[in-house]
């Protein structure tokens, strides 16, 4: 523009660059005495570990806008149709089912409640766009448009607002810091620029999951001065670091342990195809068809809920009310208007709710109707009905422990039958291999606590975001162990698991190879440790304890004569598998190496 040698270049702009010359600033209070914006803003901060707990509550209280909003158009004859705006984590066709929040995830949730259609939801990606055709025919505002959910990962993050989006579900992992800052401006704009006196249809709502309550306010101040909406705090967070993009790296294995590396294979829980005879094939345990499937749901009692305690009004959360007029507060607030309708019960919401713990919904709407029928005698429908989500969400924590036990012990009678085998079988699935070659980010080349180089990682190239604090010191003390052939930082969701009888996956952290006592020995190593660490304050967490019981299982039967009996190779070596916790790590390892 200024080849143009002009004599004023004028630029509208929600945030002027730092140093610009601004003559006219609309503030925020402007924009809300002008009636412009949905405010105030309120933040539901779930405490529940499971996203779908989190999307739950923000259909319902979509639902319950909506009902509103019916209210509103009867008297006025003004038209507000409520959209929930849902934020996933992945979208591409190849990346749903490695352990995280997909958008088709999201979409077979929200399909399994009563009343939402298929046409319901439109899923806005750089790679699919239902929304183009909705706007080429009237566009979102139209009453002809049946859309209420859009689901997302970053395609409405700029440029895009629609004035009926009311609700923004973050679904994302709560370690994805600018979330909630890119997306609370697409919720924020007042339908008609008017206000409607109904307080539930002038303001907007976010519902998130397992996020500090101190992070959880920088966001939302963050997130309004993006949005051009100063006022709230003087003091914004600058994330921008000035740092140039880099290209990942590809990194192989060192030269001197390639040969080794190749060659190993690890074992796994694998169960056999077709009969129990010599032609049938030896595969990976799956938890849903060979686990899951056995669980036998009769034995699933739901009467520890039966006192559950209620609340007068609900169960109360952690929320967050922001305005531009008020100094926001953290304040425990009723979570009014997440049940669709007081005092009703709805058992359908209720078994699709509990479609993943329990996957046969007549079993699951049951198992709900015997909680509420036992409540409804103690209490009264209102009381019950107001408390809808929380029993919902006690009922989901019980019966997922009643689902681990019971899958533990369909777990049991398969080991003991010979049915399923704790063995290394030679295939292409490739995951109980080390990888012939890794990308990095290579930011910052990762060294040990001294400052030298890992001369022992099986990859000379690895970037240090990959080792937390605890992870550096036991790699670099494995690094100074003269018995140690090679060591591999293993990583989530990609490398080696081990899978149990609980839905998700173990990924221990670091794989690691002894040499022999006998120098004269021909292998390189005799020995593989699969090394799980643990913080202090994970050391008796319930995830940590059914670790150890896993681990427990595979070393008893990875000392068994036959279970390498598929891959020669293997039948030299021993494996074991340890959980190494923070307060005596350096002992442990120690120990491991004599």
């Amino acid at each position: 523009l200024e080849g143009f040698n002009p004599c004023m270049i004028v630029e509208l702009s929600a945030t002027p660059p730092k140093g610009a010359n601004v003559l006219v600033e609309i503030t925020g209070q402007a924009l809300l005495r002008e009636e412009m914006v949905k405010l105030d803003l309120n933040i539901f901060n779930k405490a529940s570990p499971s996203w779908q707990d989190t999307l739950l509550a923000a259909v319902a209280h979509r639902n319950a806008l909506e009902a509103k909003a019916l209210e509103y158009e009867d008297e006025t004859g003004d038209y507000i149709r409520p959209i929930c705006v849902i934020q996933v984590e992945r979208t591409g066709r190849d990346q749903r089912g490695a352990g995280f929040i997909h958008a088709d995830d999201a979409r077979d949730y929200l399909l399994t409640h009563p009343g939402v259609k298929p046409e319901h939801i439109a899923v806005k990606t750089s790679g699919r766009d239902d929304l183009k055709e909705v706007n080429e025919v009237g566009g979102l505002l139209s009453r002809d448009c049946p859309i209420r959910f859009i689901v997302t990962k970053q395609a409405l993050q700029e440029g895009w607002d629609c004035s009926f989006a009311y609700v923004l579900a973050i679904l994302a992992n709560p370690s994805a810091r600018t979330a909630l800052t890119q997306l609370v401006g697409r919720i924020l704009r007042q339908p008609f620029a008017r206000k409607t006196r109904v307080r539930e249809l002038d303001e907007s709502y976010v519902f998130c999951f397992q996020r500090r309550g101190r992070d959880l306010l920088q966001e939302v101040r963050r997130g309004f001065g993006l949005e051009g909406l100063q006022g709230l705090d003087p003091t914004l967070v600058d994330e921008s670091s000035g740092a140039a993009p880099t290209e990942p790296v590809v990194a192989s294995p060192r030269r001197r342990f390639r040969r080794a590396a190749k060659e190993l294979v690890l074992p796994a829980f694998m169960v056999q195809e077709g009969s129990r005879g010599a032609s049938g094939e030896w595969r990976l345990v799956d938890f849903e068809e060979d686990l899951l499937s056995r669980v036998r749901w009769q034995d699933m009692d739901p009467s520890p809920l039966f006192d559950l305690n209620l609340g007068d009004t609900g169960r109360r959360e952690l929320a967050l009310k922001a305005g531009l007029d008020v100094e926001p507060l953290f304040e425990d607030v009723d979570a009014k208007g997440l049940p669709v309708k007081e005092g009703v019960i709805d058992l359908y919401f209720a078994a699709s709710h509990l479609a993943d713990i329990v996957p046969n919904p007549w079993r699951a709407a049951g198992l709900a109707k015997d909680v509420f029928d036992a409540l409804l005698e103690k209490h009264s429908r209102d009381r019950v009905g107001a408390n809808y989500l929380f029993v919902l969400e006690e009922l989901r924590k019980e019966l997922g422990l009643q689902r681990d036990r019971l899958c533990q012990e369909a777990f049991r009678r398969l080991l003991e039958s010979g049915a399923m085998r704790f063995i290394v079988v030679a295939n292409d699935l490739g995951f109980n291999k080390l990888p012939t070659k890794i990308e990095t980010a290579m930011t910052r080349q990762a060294n040990r606590e001294d400052g030298r180089p890992y001369q022992a990682s099986l990859f000379s190239q690895m970037d240090e975001s990959e080792l937390n604090g605890l992870e550096n010191k036991v790699a670099t003390c494995l690094d100074k162990q003269a018995r140690l052939f090679f060591w591999y930082r293993n990583r989530a969701r990609q490398d080696y698991f081990v899978q149990g009888w609980k839905p998700g996956k173990i990924y221990a952290d670091f794989i690691m190879t002894l040499k022999p006592d006998d120098l004269e020995a021909n292998d390189e190593y005799h020995q593989v440790f699969v090394v799980e660490t643990k913080g202090l304050h994970l050391k008796r967490s319930a995830d940590t304890t059914y670790k150890r019981s896993v681990f427990d299982i595979c070393n008893a039967h990875a000392k068994k004569t036959d279970w390498a009996e598929f891959v020669p190779a293997m039948q030299r070596k021993a494996v074991r598998f340890e959980i190494v916790d923070e307060e005596e790590w350096e002992r442990k390892l120690t120990d491991l190496f004599v």
